[in-house]
Protein backbone atom coordinates (compact mmCIF):
# COMPACT_ATOMS: atom_id res chain seq x y z
CA UNK A 1 0.00 0.00 0.00
CA UNK A 2 1.52 3.04 -1.18
CA UNK A 3 1.87 6.05 1.36
CA UNK A 4 0.63 9.47 -0.25
CA UNK A 5 2.98 12.51 0.68
CA UNK A 6 1.39 16.04 0.37
CA UNK A 7 3.59 18.99 -0.60
CA UNK A 8 6.37 16.37 -0.79
CA UNK A 9 6.55 16.07 3.31
CA UNK A 10 7.33 12.72 4.51
CA UNK A 11 4.59 11.18 7.04
CA UNK A 12 5.27 10.95 10.16
CA UNK A 13 6.45 7.18 11.16
CA UNK A 14 3.02 7.12 13.83
CA UNK A 15 1.08 7.59 10.41
CA UNK A 16 3.25 5.05 8.62
CA UNK A 17 3.69 2.32 10.99
CA UNK A 18 -0.69 2.88 11.29
CA UNK A 19 -0.93 2.50 8.14
CA UNK A 20 0.78 -0.71 7.55
CA UNK A 21 -0.67 -2.60 10.38
CA UNK A 22 -4.00 -1.45 9.63
CA UNK A 23 -2.97 -2.70 5.85
CA UNK A 24 -1.80 -6.14 7.24
CA UNK A 25 -5.01 -6.67 9.88
CA UNK A 26 -7.21 -5.92 6.30
CA UNK A 27 -5.26 -8.69 4.81
CA UNK A 28 -5.81 -11.34 7.17
CA UNK A 29 -9.45 -10.56 7.02
CA UNK A 30 -8.82 -9.12 10.82
CA UNK A 31 -11.17 -5.81 11.17
CA UNK A 32 -9.91 -4.09 14.24
CA UNK A 33 -12.65 -1.75 13.64
CA UNK A 34 -15.86 -0.55 15.54
CA UNK A 35 -18.82 -2.80 15.02
CA UNK A 36 -20.54 0.50 13.73
CA UNK A 37 -18.53 -0.16 10.30
CA UNK A 38 -19.83 -3.53 9.70
CA UNK A 39 -16.41 -5.16 10.30
CA UNK A 40 -16.12 -8.40 12.43
CA UNK A 41 -13.76 -8.27 15.57
CA UNK A 42 -12.06 -11.29 17.03
CA UNK A 43 -11.68 -14.37 14.73
CA UNK A 44 -13.45 -15.27 11.91
CA UNK A 45 -14.49 -18.67 12.82
CA UNK A 46 -15.31 -20.02 16.37
CA UNK A 47 -12.79 -21.17 18.01
CA UNK A 48 -14.76 -23.45 20.68
CA UNK A 49 -18.46 -25.84 20.46
CA UNK A 50 -20.79 -22.72 19.76
CA UNK A 51 -24.67 -23.61 20.44
CA UNK A 52 -26.73 -21.74 17.83
CA UNK A 53 -30.40 -23.13 18.48
CA UNK A 54 -33.22 -25.56 17.49
CA UNK A 55 -31.68 -26.82 14.13
CA UNK A 56 -36.03 -26.58 13.13
CA UNK A 57 -34.86 -22.86 12.75
CA UNK A 58 -32.96 -23.17 9.58
CA UNK A 59 -35.08 -23.94 6.48
CA UNK A 60 -34.79 -26.97 3.59
CA UNK A 61 -33.56 -25.65 0.97
CA UNK A 62 -32.70 -22.14 2.53
CA UNK A 63 -30.23 -20.70 5.40
CA UNK A 64 -29.86 -18.45 8.01
CA UNK A 65 -27.33 -16.04 9.31
CA UNK A 66 -26.60 -15.92 13.02
CA UNK A 67 -24.82 -12.50 12.98
CA UNK A 68 -23.73 -11.96 16.13
CA UNK A 69 -22.01 -15.45 16.31
CA UNK A 70 -20.61 -14.45 12.55
CA UNK A 71 -21.85 -17.89 11.04
CA UNK A 72 -24.37 -18.78 8.04
CA UNK A 73 -25.81 -22.38 8.43
CA UNK A 74 -27.80 -23.31 5.47
CA UNK A 75 -30.11 -26.66 4.86
CA UNK A 76 -29.42 -27.19 1.35
CA UNK A 77 -31.47 -30.82 1.72
CA UNK A 78 -33.11 -32.59 4.95
CA UNK A 79 -30.73 -33.64 7.19
CA UNK A 80 -27.82 -31.98 5.38
CA UNK A 81 -26.25 -28.85 7.43
CA UNK A 82 -23.70 -26.60 5.98
CA UNK A 83 -21.67 -23.65 7.82
CA UNK A 84 -19.69 -21.07 6.84
CA UNK A 85 -17.74 -18.08 8.48
CA UNK A 86 -19.87 -14.97 8.01
CA UNK A 87 -17.12 -12.96 7.30
CA UNK A 88 -16.75 -11.70 4.15
CA UNK A 89 -13.42 -12.54 2.27
CA UNK A 90 -13.38 -9.59 0.46
CA UNK A 91 -13.46 -6.82 3.71
CA UNK A 92 -13.81 -8.53 6.63
CA UNK A 93 -17.57 -7.09 6.81
CA UNK A 94 -19.99 -9.58 8.62
CA UNK A 95 -22.84 -10.96 6.16
CA UNK A 96 -25.64 -8.63 6.56
CA UNK A 97 -28.41 -10.56 4.83
CA UNK A 98 -29.44 -13.62 3.38
CA UNK A 99 -32.15 -14.20 0.27
CA UNK A 100 -32.76 -18.19 0.27
CA UNK A 101 -29.81 -19.41 0.06
CA UNK A 102 -27.74 -16.30 -1.48
CA UNK A 103 -26.02 -14.40 1.35
CA UNK A 104 -25.13 -10.72 1.21
CA UNK A 105 -22.49 -8.08 2.57
CA UNK A 106 -23.69 -4.92 2.44
CA UNK A 107 -19.97 -3.33 2.72
CA UNK A 108 -19.28 -3.49 -0.65
CA UNK A 109 -22.03 -5.68 -2.11
CA UNK A 110 -20.07 -9.48 -2.47
CA UNK A 111 -22.62 -12.54 -2.66
CA UNK A 112 -22.25 -16.07 -1.22
CA UNK A 113 -23.87 -19.13 -1.84
CA UNK A 114 -24.68 -20.09 1.47
CA UNK A 115 -24.65 -24.06 0.58
CA UNK A 116 -21.52 -24.33 -0.39
CA UNK A 117 -19.51 -20.64 0.80
CA UNK A 118 -18.52 -19.91 -3.46
CA UNK A 119 -18.56 -16.03 -4.43
CA UNK A 120 -21.71 -15.45 -6.44
CA UNK A 121 -21.05 -11.72 -6.82
CA UNK A 122 -17.45 -9.61 -6.02
CA UNK A 123 -15.61 -7.79 -5.54
CA UNK A 124 -14.79 -10.88 -3.08
CA UNK A 125 -12.56 -13.67 -4.78
CA UNK A 126 -12.09 -16.19 -2.36
CA UNK A 127 -14.91 -18.40 -0.79
CA UNK A 128 -15.97 -18.16 2.83
CA UNK A 129 -14.49 -20.23 5.38
CA UNK A 130 -16.24 -23.98 6.17
CA UNK A 131 -16.93 -23.80 9.77
CA UNK A 132 -17.66 -27.59 11.39
CA UNK A 133 -21.31 -27.99 11.54
CA UNK A 134 -23.34 -30.24 13.80
CA UNK A 135 -26.82 -31.55 14.85
CA UNK A 136 -27.26 -32.28 18.49
CA UNK A 137 -30.49 -33.63 19.77
CA UNK A 138 -32.05 -31.20 17.70
CA UNK A 139 -30.00 -28.33 18.33
CA UNK A 140 -27.07 -27.09 15.79
CA UNK A 141 -23.96 -26.57 17.13
CA UNK A 142 -20.62 -24.85 15.21
CA UNK A 143 -16.82 -24.96 15.80
CA UNK A 144 -14.23 -28.03 17.12
CA UNK A 145 -15.80 -30.65 19.40
CA UNK A 146 -14.52 -29.80 22.88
Amino acid sequence: MPIVTVNDQHPSRRTALGGAAAAGAAALGLGACSPSDGRAAGPATPTAALPLGDSSEVPVGGARLYREDKVVVAQPTEGDFKAFSAVCTHGGCVLTGLEELTADCACHGSRFDAATGEVLQGPATVPLIEVEVRADGGRLVVGPQN
